[in-house]
């Protein structure tokens, strides 16, 4: 199965980037970097550069259906950037109403607020975004992982990369039932 990692051209968190991708290379599905535009996206290690990814797809050009499920890493600038692409919104918004599952981390959930997909959800991030949420008709928690299921679909989120083990670890397993459910 594919999953789709969703990044800016520029601010995704790297080793929330890295190792959810390398947790969906062991679980035997295949991931595939999604951003605003071709070429290739800059990492990030806190405010410093680290390094450059190779972009799979343009969001203008993917296809919900061609995914088992989303992640969403954080970094401030990524989710900051990718809530201002009309594309890169709808792209979110999509996996919601085709019933995938998604899984956001740290700062990310800004572009679930920005989708409109948080109400009635109980989910975490960074506790920065815990007014945001609200205000967007979810409910925050402090938990290392929330996996909230509404209707037919399956948010999975954490805070931190400290949560890094335990959301690479929920999400896999999420996905893989998702999977063998659709």
């Amino acid at each position: 199965m594919q999953i789709a990692f969703l990044v800016a051209p520029e601010g995704v968190e790297q080793v929330e980037l890295t190792e959810p991708w390398q947790a969906v290379l062991n679980s035997g599905d295949v991931p595939h970097l999604v951003s605003t535009r071709s070429g290739r996206i800059q990492a990030f290690n806190h405010l410093d550069k680290a390094d450059t990814f190779r972009v799979d797809c343009a969001v203008d050009a993917a296809d919900v259906t061609d995914y088992g499920g989303l992640v969403l890493p954080g970094g401030v600038a990524n989710p900051d950037a990718l809530r201002m692409n009309k594309d890169a919104v709808a792209f979110v918004k999509r996996f919601f109403e085709w019933g995938r599952p998604v899984a956001a981390i740290c700062h990310a959930p800004w572009t679930l607020v920005e989708a409109d997909v948080v109400r009635g959800r109980t989910l975490t991030s960074w506790p920065s975004l815990q007014t945001d949420i609200r205000n967007a008709g979810g409910t925050w928690v402090d938990e290392q992982v929330k996996v909230c299921t509404a209707g037919d679909n399956t948010l999975i989120t954490s805070r931190k990369p400290a949560d890094l083990k335990a959301f690479c670890a929920t999400f896999v397993s999420e996905f893989a039932q998702a999977g063998r459910t659709a």
